[in-house]
């Protein structure tokens, strides 16, 4: 089940911009650009909370009472910074059942229906 969460930034590319390097190796500026239509909680139409943060290298996801986190890692992952972010992305939303994905200029969250 996909439930749309928020517009994407369209300014997250321009945090990837040569003159705006911000010399953490590992993108947090874009990471931030990418997160902030998702930094207030949004509500979803079953009544839970969805918000997902930055702060240092860790990526927090929160579903409801759940959390999830994952960390931006450059030697595992890098050097794009989407790829860093993609992968912490998915190790948070891997401890919350979910994946936080980008389709048609829109963030979703994809999940199991739950009954």
């Amino acid at each position: 089940m996909k439930t749309e969460l928020a517009p994407a930034n369209p300014d997250v590319e321009e945090a990837l911009r040569p003159e705006k390097n911000d010399r953490s190796g590992v993108g947090v500026h874009y990471a931030d650009a990418y997160l902030k239509p998702l930094k207030k909680k949004i509500e979803l139409p079953d009544g839970t909370k969805f918000s997902a943060k930055r702060r240092g290298l860790k990526i927090t996801l929160a579903w409801g009472t759940n959390k999830g986190e994952g960390l931006l890692r450059r030697i595992d992952k890098g050097p794009d910074p989407k790829d860093m972010l993609q992968a912490a992305l998915d190790e948070a939303g891997e401890a919350l059942g979910a994946k936080l994905i980008t389709e048609d200029g829109k963030l979703w969250l994809e999940h199991e229906a739950t009954s």
